[in-house]
């Protein structure tokens, strides 16, 4: 006999893979799962530039990818659904790709913020391409990796020939 018992649409925590996909549960949070994990992960951001500058950001950040097509993979297994709003690692991911460059700074952390979110909610080529073409866990992390190289750009812009529209702020 098969058992025919349907996947959970929101699988516990204590799950591992699901733990580190929701972001410690950040994705599980009402409306906007994206905003909440990418909210999540500043502050972890924010330590590890303090702590370990861009090197250890770095490193973060490529554990997080690898540890994200795990989690992302095992979080939909558990679901039968592709890319749940809820998973939200890549997210984390996307998000500390931008902040590579951004001084510890609450309002570059902000423009940082939303030069992500942005980019990952419009996704203009190449990340809807990536978004909509890749498949499995490769198709759940890369779109936000590449949204964060997009605003990772456009903030390098803004650091290097001046913030006149920002009044100063960074």
């Amino acid at each position: 006999m098969t058992d025919v018992t349907p996947a959970p649409a929101r699988p516990s925590l204590k799950h591992p893979g699901v733990l580190l996909a929701t972001w410690f549960g950040s994705g599980y949070l009402p409306k906007a799962p994206g905003t909440w994990g990418s909210l999540a992960a500043l502050p972890f951001a924010w330590v590890l530039m303090d702590m370990g500058g861009v090197l250890a950001l770095s490193i973060a950040t490529i554990t997080v990818f690898v540890v994200g097509m795990w989690a992302s993979k095992d979080f939909m297994d558990r679901t039968g659904r592709h890319d749940p709003g809820a998973i939200v690692i890549d997210e984390v991911a996307g998000m500390w790709i931008v902040l590579l460059i951004a001084p510890l700074d609450p309002a570059a952390y902000g423009v940082s913020f939303i030069l992500f979110r942005l980019f990952d909610i419009f996704k203009p080529w190449p990340i809807s391409w990536a978004d909509t073409s890749l498949g499995g866990a490769w198709g759940v992390m890369v779109d936000d990796v590449l949204a964060g190289v997009f605003g990772l750009a456009i903030l390098y812009l803004i650091l290097t020939y001046g913030t006149p529209y920002l009044g100063g702020l960074i």
